[in-house]
This record gives structure tokens, C-alpha cells and sequence, in this order.
């Protein structure tokens, strides 16, 4: 399966000392573990920081020592096939590439049901409401590099606007080109559509997976960990599922757990309770979440990532998309987890248009700089059945 262990260290500069790193986590469990996060903590990373707040992991017999920043998805995904890290929040697609590289770091949770990626605008730059992606024939779409540009671009070919598209590589500095105008769309992730409403009278975004079934963030292991700590995994989903639950119902106090963790947010306080809101509201839960539990994998988006990645010839070698996540350690006897969408109430989408958890119509809005972050959640109550957690605030968010 592609490079071995030790070629891919040699290929990444890694030091062999990696390689004791399974050792070293499966062996040292008792002492603690760590989360891995894909970036540096934002409000996608709400529900880790409540559930360790609100003393959920300690509750699940999980010691969740530190939840560290991460430098992008690739490398958590490196880093726990490494078995440098027990838990890492990645990319699907970034499971699927490390493994085809011949590291094993297994999916173990879908924490977005969607791919976060989308095709935005504003009014300004647009000059006027963007509705369908065959309104993109004749115009700049700039992205970023890796799955964003990719997914872009097969939403652009899905739609037969491919070949009138002139796209460009904006690197990460997507955003700003878009609202100085020097393209007139973008493809990017939702989050970035959420960043730009306060600079801009109306943000137009169109999801990429209402068209193109994947996935977007998962909780990932190493699947040797997995398999020598099985109840530490299923306890660290267990309280992650409980987290997000208490996060979706309570918006405004879960930011505030994501805050006091990271005093450096305390200016983007509202722009990160809206990524969480929209995340929240739109990615967490899908019909497959509802049917059959919290962060449930199925086949067809892995596979739809792997035929992607594969035709960009972006693979490093053989990989069987099937073997690389897993429902094993999802609890469904636990209320969080199989009945997750009857303890959530979530606050209504940031984005606030038309698009449903899932995805169901095409376009989301986003108004004024000066919108409610959880317009329509005036209270802060968890769910019925369990009334020991539910806190009420007259405050409006």
C-alpha cells in the first residue's frame, strides 16, 4: 500500500523516534490523551472544548490531558498514523491520502456529515444575488489549493459550467481577492462565507455537497490504539457527542468554554459563535445522523473522495476507502450518540436563506455585518429528558 512506514518518515522528515510513538501512546493511555486539532482552535472545535469543560471525558473515564493546535489536516492525519497523537480531528480526504501513503489512521467519527466546502460571493463583488452555479459562466472563480479546489471543480463540471470558468489559484488569500474584486466568486469553506458577512452587505453561498456527496471534518485515531483501547475511543466519542449536543442547544455558553481556553478569540467572539452555529445547524446533523446516530460514516461518501482524489492523482498508492473508517466505536445504546438529533434543538443557520441540514435547496444568504449570530435562539435550554443540565437566559443571541 504505497510508501512504507519508513519511507514516508524519510519522505516527510520525520525522525524515527515516530515510530515508538504507537508504542508510546497505546502504552501510556493511562497517563492521558491528547487531541490533535487540524488548525488553530476556532469555533469548528466547539463541541472538544465544552465536552472537557463540562467534565464530559472525565465522566466517560477519558483523561483529556491537552487539546493541542494543529498545522492542517494533513498533518493530525500524519501524526496519528504516526501514533504521535491518540486522537486528531483531519479531513476525510487527508485519512484517505496518509493511508494510501502506508499509515493507518482510521475515521472513527464524522463530525461534519457534509463537506464544509462551498461556492460564495457577495453582493458587491457580484453585483447582485448568486442562486445557481450556471450563473458562474463567463466569471473568475479563484480557490485555494487541495480539496477545496478540487471539490470546486467537479462542482463546476457537474453543472456543465466548467469550460466557461476562468479559475484561478488565490492561494490563501481567497477572501480578500474576492472582496477587493479581483474575482468574482470563490470557492472556499463555509467558515470563510461566515468570516466575510461582517465586511460586506450580503453573502451568497452555494454548498458543493448538495451536489457531490463527501464528508468533511472526522475524528480520526490510530487504528492500532483503537483496537488496545477500544472503550477509551468509544468514552472519548461518547463525551464529544454529549458536547456537541450541550453546544448546539447552548451556542452562546459554548463559544464562551472555546474563549476562555483560547484568550486570543475573545475579539472574534461573534465570528466564531457563528462558524459553531453554522456548523451546528448544518453539517452535525444529515438524515444519516438522524436514522442512525452521531458522526455515522457511510460507504458513498468515502468513496466519492477516493475517485476525486485518485483522477487528481493525488493518492500516494493503492488505498480501499472502505478500510479506512469505521462505526465500530459509536455507543447508539448511548442516548447522545444513537438518538443524537432528538437531544438537539439547533439555532438557525448564520447563513440564514434557504439551504436545509441537508442541502437540500441551493443557496444560503447571509445578511448584514450587525445580524444576530443564533437569530431565533433566545434561550439557552438543552433537550427534554434532560432537564439536570437545562439553564434559560432572557438574553437573545
Amino acid at each position: 500500500m504505497g510508501e512504507t512506514r519508513r519511507e514516508f518518515l524519510r519522505a516527510t522528515g520525520v525522525s524515527a523516534v515516530g515510530l515508538t510513538g504507537a508504542v508510546r501512546v497505546t502504552a501510556g493511555q493511562s497517563q492521558g490523551v491528547g487531541l490533535l486539532l487540524n488548525w488553530k482552535p476556532n469555533g469548528l472545535h466547539v463541541p472538544y472544548y465544552a465536552a472537557k469543560a463540562r467534565g464530559y471525558y472525565e465522566e466517560q473515564g477519558v483523561n483529556l490531558t491537552e487539546i493541542k493546535a494543529g498545522q492542517g489536516s494533513d498533518f493530525s492525519a500524519k501524526q496519528v498514523g504516526l501514533g504521535n497523537v491518540e486522537f486528531g480531528v483531519t479531513g476525510a480526504s487527508q485519512i484517505l491520502n496518509v493511508n494510501s501513503r502506508g499509515l493507518s489512521p482510521q475515521s472513527v467519527g464524522v463530525m461534519m456529515q457534509r463537506s464544509p466546502v462551498v461556492l460564495f460571493t457577495t453582493r458587491e463583488t457580484f453585483g447582485g444575488e448568486l442562486t445557481s452555479v450556471d450563473q458562474l459562466a463567463g466569471k473568475t472563480v479563484g480557490t485555494g489549493p487541495g480539496m477545496v479546489k478540487i471539490l470546486t471543480k467537479l462542482l463546476l463540471e457537474e453543472k456543465g459550467v466548467l469550460s466557461e470558468v476562468e479559475l484561478v489559484d488565490t492561494g490563501f488569500d481567497t477572501v480578500q481577492q474576492l472582496l477587493s474584486g479581483k474575482i468574482d466568486a470563490a470557492g472556499g469553506v463555509f467558515a470563510d462565507a461566515v468570516a466575510t458577512r461582517p465586511k460586506a452587505e450580503a453573502v451568497y453561498s452555494i454548498p458543493v455537497a448538495k451536489t457531490i456527496p463527501s464528508y468533511g471534518h472526522v475524528v480520526a485515531t490510530n487504528e492500532e490504539f483503537a483496537t488496545d483501547n477500544s472503550e477509551t475511543v468509544r468514552g472519548f466519542l461518547n463525551a464529544t457527542a454529549r458536547g456537541a449536543a450541550w453546544a448546539t442547544n447552548n451556542p452562546r455558553k459554548a463559544t464562551d468554554r472555546l474563549i476562555e481556553a483560547n484568550s486570543a478569540l475573545k475579539e472574534t467572539a461573534e465570528v466564531q459563535r457563528a462558524k459553531w452555529v453554522e456548523m451546528a445547524s448544518q453539517y452535525v446533523l444529515s438524515q444519516t445522523v438522524r436514522q442512525q446516530g452521531f458522526a455515522w460514516s457511510n460507504a458513498k461518501p468515502w468513496e466519492t473522495m477516493y475517485e476525486a482524489l485518485r483522477d487528481a492523482e493525488l493518492l500516494g498508492g493503492e488505498v480501499d476507502p472502505a478500510t479506512v473508517w469505521t462505526n465500530e466505536y459509536l455507543d447508539t445504546d448511548y442516548q447522545y450518540v444513537g438518538r443524537y438529533a432528538a437531544q438537539v434543538s439547533p439555532p438557525e443557520s448564520t447563513l440564514s436563506g434557504t439551504t436545509t441540514s441537508g442541502g437540500g435547496s441551493g443557496t444560503t444568504a447571509a445578511g448584514t455585518a450587525s445580524g444576530n449570530a443564533t437569530s431565533g435562539a433566545a434561550s439557552e435550554t438543552t433537550t427534554p429528558g434532560t432537564a439536570s443540565e437545562t439553564t434559560t437566559t432572557g438574553g437573545s443571541h
